[in-house]
């Protein structure tokens, strides 16, 4: 693994000291540039919650100015691999274990949300898919690009998770975002090894397995219809959701074998 980039931007929108301390105080060091940031006009101090101008807030640093930062830009073989979805639907748990054939499946598929600051016009978070989630960086036929990535997680055994930022409780507007604790200590579990030992799931309507208790997450959040008041507007979203994917991934049915056809998600029970 490498990295060549020599340096680091964050969003700073409602960043936080006590949520992302790190990034805040590099943003507060000088030699930081902020983009966009509203300043107080008579102290100068940054008001990481002003939106007025545009969600699109951000400070760019050095790497030096992240503690754990390594100068090297490289890192060995990975044993774990971590595919992010910003769910604005808020069906999706927020952690999920892919097997080759899942990860190769959401790779292609690349489902997301656009939301505010990503792009010019977008205020509310809307569902897209974007191939291998880079589409527009990709030369290759897609199916190029999958397959050696589930080639490679199946050579070297890497274990594959679906992380949800998105929203939780419910969809955009409705819900909240998935807490930053929950999602940091579901990604720690899953990078020490003690994710693996939990009991899963399957779930209903996507298929891959979930956690049905972490230590320190509360366990509703875990079964997202849980999350929700409604359950039945829980099942119709969802429903929905998988349908989405299913259209979506409709032009790459050629060009993948049938274990990958196979995780292709679809509504095998009843709601939770």
């Amino acid at each position: 693994m490498f990295n060549f980039e020599g340096g680091c931007y964050a969003k700073t929108i409602r960043l936080s000291k006590e949520a992302e301390p790190e990034i805040f105080a590099a943003s507060d060091r000088f030699g930081t540039v902020l983009e966009n940031v509203i300043l107080d006009p008579i102290t100068r101090v940054p008001d990481y919650d002003d939106g007025r101008l545009t969600e699109n807030t951000r400070s760019a640093y050095p790497l030096d100015f992240i503690p754990n930062a390594s100068p090297t830009g490289r890192a060995g073989q990975p044993k774990n691999i971590i595919m992010l979805t910003a769910d604005a639907f808020g069906v999706m748990p927020p952690i999920a274990k892919l097997t080759p054939a899942q990860a190769m499946y959401h790779f292609l598929s690349g489902y997301t949300a656009k939301v505010a600051g990503t792009e010019k016009g977008v205020k509310d978070p809307e569902a897209t898919f974007s191939t291998c989630f880079g589409a527009p960086f990709m030369p290759r036929h897609p199916s190029v690009y999958g397959n050696l990535l589930r080639d490679l997680i199946a050579e070297h055994g890497v274990d594959c998770w679906l992380v949800n930022t998105g929203w939780t409780g419910g969809k955009f507007g409705v819900g909240r975002r998935m807490p930053i604790k929950v999602t940091r200590t579901l990604l720690s579990s899953a990078l020490d090894g003690s994710l693996k030992d939990v009991s899963f799931r399957t779930d209903p309507y996507f298929g891959f397995a979930v956690p049905t208790s972490v230590p320190g997450i509360e366990p509703h959040v875990l079964y997202p219809s849980k999350t929700w008041a409604d359950k039945a507007e829980f099942d119709a979203t969802a429903r929905k959701l998988v349908a989405m994917f299913q259209d979506n991934f409709a032009k790459f049915e050629n060009h993948v074998d049938a274990a990958v056809r196979a995780a292709q998600p679809e509504v095998r029970l009843a709601a939770e």
